[in-house]
């Protein structure tokens, strides 16, 4: 059986909530006995989840990191969608997907995958080879979204990007120097929204490979914003205009 470890309390109770049975052992430190530990302590138990006190040497050892709030889980692998086209074909109503051109830092992606799953987003695509994959620290960052946002990792970004475009999906792309704002787009129809690295910026085959580029207005001293923060404004514009055409 693979597994994997979940540590924090919003990824581990997030995959306590929708599949208790995948959790095979929780550890919880034995020394915190505040109001939230005993919450989630108690929903754990209702769960039928297997608890295990620990210490806090324990803890980081099974996380790897400090940053664990006292709560490591050892999880089964839930099942994911074995395709980007199955998770499309799967979608009522116009595609929303958030591609990530370079983003290798673990908690950029995990902001990433918490922003599209809060906005809506139907699935998060990134390229194999430039991208970092779903770790226990992206899990603890998405706050239980990396269980929940499906995140595929291509093999050739520029090639998912034209089937996209196939699938009638506009694919938009972002740039500084881009001549129109993203506020000056009809976002409501099926959208691929694109985000390169901090720095960087997209590679030049996926930016000409865009059906076009926008850009964010900055109107204070800073030059451009964290991906994930980026991520969120175009996500939620999209989701904004959605919602006012379906009222």
């Amino acid at each position: 059986m693979s597994q994997a470890v979940l540590f924090g309390f919003h990824a581990v109770g997030v995959r306590i909530r929708i599949a208790p049975r995948s959790v095979l052992e929780l550890h919880v430190d034995a020394s915190r006995r505040d109001s939230r530990m005993q919450h989630f302590v108690a929903r754990a138990e209702e769960a039928g989840v297997r608890l295990v006190e620990s210490d806090d040497q324990r803890l980081q050892k099974l996380s790897g990191s400090h940053r664990h709030q006292g709560v490591v889980a050892r999880v089964a692998l839930l099942p994911r969608s074995n395709s980007l086209d199955d998770t499309l074909d799967a979608v009522a109503g116009p595609p929303l997907v958030l591609v990530l051109d370079g983003v290798t830092d673990p908690h950029n992606l995990g902001a990433c995958l918490r922003v599209a799953d809060g906005a809506g987003a139907h699935a998060v695509v990134a390229p194999k080879d430039h991208a970092v994959g779903v770790n226990a620290t992206v899990a603890k960052v998405a706050s239980g979204a990396a269980e929940t946002m499906p995140y595929f990792m291509v093999t050739n970004l520029a090639r998912t990007l034209n089937e996209l475009k196939e699938r009638d999906i506009r694919v938009i792309g972002t740039a500084d120097d881009a001549p129109r704002s993203i506020y000056e787009l009809d976002l409501s129809g099926p959208l691929a929204l694109v985000f390169g690295a901090e720095g960087t910026g997209m590679r030049q085959l996926t930016s000409r490979t865009c059906d076009e580029l926008v850009h964010l207005p900055m109107r204070g001293a800073v030059e451009s914003l964290n991906v994930s923060v980026a991520s969120g404004v175009c996500l939620y514009e999209a989701a904004r205009q959605r919602a006012q055409r379906n009222a």
